[in-house]
């Protein structure tokens, strides 16, 4: 695998984010509800940096199986906080067609939040087929399928500490169950 992301870069482009909200949010409470399980990694590291009272909330919301996405979105929302009238922030891990991201915010936007912004850990550069965009991107990274700091690949490498695209030999070595 070749190294992307570095420790020390994921852990300034979280030390960003953080800085942005805590300048728009100051001492409001915010709500951010992480998109399981691929944002879990950024959640805990943003959450430590935050000077604001925070509530956290889960969602689960997936398209893929392996590599390849089946463009049919499940959302699990059982386990999410009440968001009526809260400031929410929407974290995912990475925007590639965004159809994650517009589904459940659109979904999101049903229960009545005061406010409602999105943060996304990776931006993947050309592959977006909607309109929304996230208000928030740590990074921008090319259109490669990678794993580590909570990506995966058939469950495997979420506990990297670094994101590393994730090459076809790689793969082999893990084939699909």
């Amino acid at each position: 695998m070749k190294i992307l992301l570095d420790e020390s870069e994921i852990r300034k482009g979280i030390h960003r984010l953080a800085a942005q909200l805590n300048g728009r949010y100051e001492h409001q409470t915010l709500t951010i509800v992480s998109i399981m399980t691929g944002s879990l990694v950024m959640l805990a590291d943003l959450i430590r940096c935050l000077e604001m009272p925070v509530r956290i909330s889960l969602i689960q919301a997936s398209s893929y199986r392996g590599t390849m996405t089946s463009g049919e979105l499940r959302i699990q929302d059982q386990m999410m906080l009440d968001i009526s009238g809260r400031d929410v922030l929407l974290i995912d891990d990475i925007f590639d067609t965004g159809k994650t991201l517009e589904q459940v915010s659109a979904r999101l936007l049903e229960l009545q939040p005061r406010s409602l912004q999105t943060a996304v850990f990776l931006n993947k550069s050309g592959q977006s087929v909607v309109a929304t965009r996230p208000d928030y991107v740590v990074f921008e990274i090319p259109n490669a399928f990678v794993v580590g700091y909570g990506l995966d690949y058939e469950d495997l490498y979420r506990n990297l500490p670094h994101v590393a695209i994730l090459e076809p030999s790689d793969i082999e070595k893990h084939p699909p169950i």
